[in-house]
């Protein structure tokens, strides 16, 4: 079954679940410099708009009502009896605690345009305590709602539904970004009870355009084929306009485009002490969801107050044009020198540029650089060797949805919250795109899956991010060559610096069969059928519905089927490792094109993995499922030619909270309060005080069905002093509570030796009990509470940039 936005769940689950969500937090200011940028969306103000007037467009609904006949007919599905139209409702009752309805759409299938809020007219008769309502949808040809019921409650979002007699309006924002064209059936699951009736009055789509038909032009976060930008959203035929002093080598970084079929056009005129009026840009676009990149030359405006009059025109009044990402910008001459609040590694100096690259499901020990017998990544290999490679780096969480935010917040995830699929990442949280922003750095991510994307609210701090669903094949997981081919032309651009860019790739991850000619480096061709019938036949044997969707048998299931599983998961691994080939392949690329760029030397290159994967190692496959050192133990390689020294072998065990405040201080410019981990300069420049600190990880319960399993498993790790202490918090009858293993002998953790050892299992026991406290006092809080301060305007803000849902 081909899932809505394949891409952002690679096809995690056959069915997305809509629901509410809500945050937010404050925004920071700070003083700007000669060569500062000036962001038109952080100068915008509503009094900018003029022009406006335009007469109301009447914008097609997309509904369901039950008061006169229609062409989509609703079915009932397991759960529901009796389903009828009565006095213009849709009207049933419910026999079991999960009931379905179901409808397929047969109109607007062409519709590119996004989903803003799903609104329900109905009432309940009877819910029980937590009653819930939940909807969710489906790309899929056909679908089996007998099979969706008996997978459980895979609706993992939802919304409270009070009974009444009344009806009741309910409104769901989509945890993940549906578009039109791909919603070929709703699932509507009314109640939580069994023995309720409910009348259902009307369910709307309301897709972005109508949306934003209804409010003030103004900031908003939007995004054209899932690139996404900061932009002034604003309609035909308004100006916005905008006052600026203009830097000597200065230029306005900007993309244009619209979600119109109607012509738009794009008008930027200069005027300077009320004489000129000077044209910068007359762009007509007529091809939607599509960001066009306009870069603006402003030198000859140098040491001038200008005013940009930014307008719009259009056949049709009304018609929106996003201005996207628009930022006056400076050409540099040398790279920038460091500011006060940090230190550079080297004196008076910083990077011209930052790239931080995460390799997905990278486990350290299949790179030849930490002892693989397969040379996978000479080209990381090279790179090591020309900066400092960390033996000993311990990631603090085993999947991407709760590593990555410990990542670019420097907070253990007991801090930062992130620990099930839906949840996000408050919008209080410092992140490190933000503390690059507000330093004036030019800001772009690259997500390969939802996790690392604004469905975690990781979009914070960056100008443009481009998700996992812009890809030209969503269903693969080999994004690095696409977003390399990006990054190019972006890099062009940006050349002057500074930048910080967030490259995610997806490579190592599953489906691991690479592309040619890395599928057959280290995997028999001969042999392929044979790997893909297995694959298919042991389905039938994997317990977990998760596993069994993603194709990860575990050893006992491989041996149920029948199946040599050595062989088995030797294949996987054979391209598993070529799929890094790959990738490193890919990784050469970058560095040759910041070569010819002369960027090469002074750009600040870190690579690093979010987790492992586990070949049955301990008798699983896939991740996030336990703490162990197949799962913890990644590389991390940091590069900076101009300013760290090269050769470096650090065998220190550091962690990724410890990433954020290095990036930092690297680049000169102060970390923000509260965060966990420690700058890493003094491994790197052997100048300054290091101080050794345990490592932790953490498998959090979860609750969703889009987590690994086990979902009731909680375990906490330990590295201190040569040994790695794990903690079962909660575990399976018959599992031990304590597990000790010799870190650096025994670094996949086979040989536990815990009974061996009571009185460091009881010393270690107490470390991690007293670093659980510390990391839970310092959570952060939920976004219900830190918006209670906030103006309406702030919120609004907030809200416009996605940061407050």
């Amino acid at each position: 079954m081909k899932v809505l936005h394949s891409a952002s769940m690679r096809g995690l689950f056959p069915f997305i679940v809509i629901a509410v969500a809500v945050s937010g937090a404050c925004t920071r200011s700070r003083s700007r410099s000669a060569t500062s940028p000036i962001r038109l969306v952080d100068e915008f103000k509503p009094e900018a708009i003029s022009g406006g007037g335009a007469a109301h467009r009447d914008i097609p609904r997309t509904e369901w009502r039950f008061d006169a006949p229609g062409r989509d007919k609703w079915e009932a599905g397991p759960g529901v009896t009796g389903l009828a139209i009565r006095d213009g409702r849709l009207s049933g009752r419910t026999s079991t605690a999960f009931p379905l309805l179901h409808v397929q759409r047969t109109s607007g299938l062409d519709n590119q345009d996004i989903v803003h809020a799903i609104e329900i007219r109905a009432r309940v008769s009877a819910v029980s305590p937590g009653g819930q309502l939940s909807i969710t949808a489906s790309g899929a040809e056909k679908i089996d709602l007998d099979e969706l019921a008996k997978a459980g409650d895979g609706f993992w979002m939802k919304t409270p539904i009070t009974a009444g007699t009344d009806v009741q309006t309910i409104t769901l924002t989509p945890a993940l970004h549906l578009v039109g064209s791909q919603i070929k059936h709703l699932v509507l699951k009314p109640t939580v009870q069994p023995g309720a009736t409910f009348d259902i009055e009307s369910v709307r789509l309301v897709f972005r355009k109508e949306f934003l038909a209804t409010i003030p032009s103004g900031v908003a976060w939007q995004g054209l084929k899932e690139i996404y930008r900061e932009s002034i959203a604003a309609r035909a035929p308004e100006t916005a306009t905008f006052t600026v002093k203009v830097p000597d080598r200065a230029w306005l970084d900007l993309a244009v485009g619209t979600i119109e079929d109607d012509p738009v056009t794009f008008k930027i005129s200069a005027s300077s002490g009320g004489k000129n009026n000077d044209v910068l840009l007359e762009r007509t676009v007529t091809t939607p969801h599509r960001w066009e990149r306009t870069p603006i030359d402003l030198a000859r405006y140098a040491g001038q107050t200008v005013t940009l009059a930014c307008s719009l025109a259009s056949p049709a009044g009304g018609t929106l044009g996003f201005w996207g990402a628009p930022v006056v910008r400076v050409h540099a001459g040398e790279p920038p020198r460091a500011s006060a609040g940090g230190v550079a590694a080297a004196p008076g100096r910083r990077p011209r540029g930052v790239i931080l690259i995460q390799a997905d499901t990278l486990r350290r020990d299949h790179l030849g650089l930490y002892g693989y017998d397969r040379e996978t990544a000479p080209t990381l290999r090279r790179l090591a060797a020309e900066g400092t490679m960390f033996k000993n780096y311990t990631t603090q969480a085993t999947w991407t949805k709760v590593s990555t935010p410990t990542l670019l917040t420097s907070l253990y995830p007991s801090s930062h919250g992130v620990a099930d699929f839906f949840d996000h990442l408050p919008a209080s949280a410092n992140t490190l795109a933000e503390s690059f922003r507000a330093a004036g750095y030019a800001t772009l991510s690259f997500s390969s899956v939802l996790f690392t994307g604004q469905f975690t609210n990781l979009h914070k701090g960056f100008e443009e991010l481009h998700e996992d669903g812009s890809v030209a094949n969503p269903e693969s997981s080999k994004t690095a060559r696409e977003f390399t081919d990006r990054l190019d032309s972006w890099l062009d651009a940006h050349r002057d610096g500074p930048f910080f860019v967030f490259l995610h790739v997806f490579d190592p991850h599953d489906p691991y069969e690479p592309n040619t000619p890395y599928n057959t480096m280290w995997a028999d061709p001969a042999k392929k059928e044979e790997h893909e019938r297995q694959a298919k036949e042991v389905k039938k044997f994997i317990k977990e519905p998760l596993m069994r969707q993603f194709g990860m048998p575990a050893r006992d299931e491989l041996q149920k089927a029948g199946f040599d599983a050595d062989a088995y998961v030797k294949y996987d691994e054979g391209w598993y490792d070529g799929s890094i080939r790959a990738m490193d392949v890919e990784i050469a690329r970058l560095v040759e094109r910041l070569r010819s760029l002369g960027l090469d030397e002074d750009t600040l290159f870190v690579f690093l993995s979010d987790h492992g994967e586990e070949f049955h190692d301990h008798g699983r496959m896939f991740h996030g499922q336990t703490v162990y050192g197949e799962l913890t133990q990644t590389p991390l390689i940091v590069r900076w030619p101009a300013g760290v020294p090269k050769g470096r072998v650090v065998d220190d065990v550091v962690q990724t909270i410890d990433v954020f405040p290095t990036l930092l201080e690297l680049n000169g410019i102060a970390p923000p309060a509260g965060i966990q981990g420690q700058s890493l300069v003094p491994l790197l420049t052997g100048q300054g005080q290091w101080k050794q600190r345990p490592a932790i990880s953490e498998k959090q319960k979860t609750a969703s069905a889009g987590a690994p399993p086990p979902l009731d498993t909680e375990s906490f790790a330990i590295v201190d002093g040569g040994w790695k202490l794990i903690h079962n918090t909660a575990r399976h009858d018959g599992d031990a509570e304590f597990e000790l293993y010799d870190f650096l002998k025994d670094p996949l953790n086979q040989h536990d030796l815990a009974s061996q050892h009571p009185d460091i299992v009881a010393r270690l026991a107490k470390e991690l009990d007293g670093w659980h406290q510390m990391a839970t006092a310092a959570k952060l809080k939920p976004d219900s509470e830190t918006t209670k301060t906030l103006t309406p305007a702030q919120l609004q803000r907030l809200r416009s940039l996605g940061y407050v849902r």
